[in-house]
């Protein structure tokens, strides 16, 4: 299987996944009341945790797949094999796949999501914009002597929508000491519409980077319009870029727009 194999989409469980989840549990059930019975300590593969593209969030814009990996940690005597992993997120987000493991304490197997059907799939479900926020990573693993363990809500990560930002400085050039106005662009990815639209009511920061340096600094916050656009005025002190810089929120990503250069003339 390749690494990054095609998983079943938002929305769709599959019967194996399920149906092995759940016997994973009824004997981990039963070898935990028989362990207490007889007073031995348990057995089994152990799940330690679970990374979701290398820590970072999982950004998707209206047009391309986004790929990216899991991995899975944990021990056994006789070493992991094989991996079986869900990611669970709002209102009924749901991907499966799954892996043989690497090393015998890590499995890694790959997820491509996308906001658009795949052209001519079979089973054409996508992403909806109430499917952004935080997913929760549920593993079931094998252990080479044939041992099984099931570790939900092993590991979180968030799957966010795009954002974009445009900058317009003017006029340029500018005599020391005028103002220049500042207009711009917050836009973010509709699952639902496969377009951007403005992204309304977000505190943005308009930001300077004089000519000769790599450092940007802040110097003014403004709220987007119902439209996403962004005004403001600034005092032209010196040559350099300006740009406006957003943070994100827990369903969007952050942006920040190329620095649009303005010649300050004595």
């Amino acid at each position: 299987m390749s690494r990054f194999a095609r998983p079943k989409p938002v929305g769709r469980a599959t019967g194996r996944g399920l149906v092995v989840g759940a016997v994973a549990v009824l004997l981990a059930g039963v070898g935990a009341s028989a362990d207490a019975a007889s007073g031995t300590a348990p057995s089994g593969p152990v799940v330690s945790g679970a990374t979701v593209n290398s820590g970072h969030d999982v950004i998707v814009g209206i047009t391309h797949n986004v790929q990216f990996p899991v991995t899975v940690t944990g021990s056994d005597d006789s070493g992991l094999s094989f991996a079986d992993v869900d990611l669970k997120g709002p209102h009924g987000g749901f991907y499966t796949t799954d892996a043989f493991c690497e090393t015998a304490t890590a499995c890694t197997t790959g997820f491509t999501v996308n906001a658009h059907p795949a052209p001519g799939s079979d089973d054409p479900v996508d992403l909806a914009n109430t499917n952004a926020g935080t997913w929760s990573v549920d593993a079931l693993v094998d252990a080479n002597d044939g041992d099984s363990a099931f570790a939900p809500g092993v590991g979180s990560f968030s799957l966010k929508r795009a954002a974009r930002l445009t900058v317009n400085a003017s006029p340029e050039p500018v005599a020391k000491g005028a103002r220049i106005t500042v207009t711009g662009k917050l836009v973010r990815a509709n699952w639902d519409t496969y377009r951007y639209a403005g992204y309304a009511g977000q505190a943005v920061k308009l930001q300077f980077r004089p000519k000769g340096s790599s450092t940007y600094t802040t110097v003014a916050t403004v709220n987007t319009s119902d439209t996403g656009t962004l005004r403001t005025t600034a005092k032209a002190v010196k040559d350099g870029y300006w740009r406006w810089s957003f943070t994100g929120t827990n369903t969007t990503g952050p942006a920040k727009a190329t620095g649009d250069y303005v010649d300050v003339r004595p």
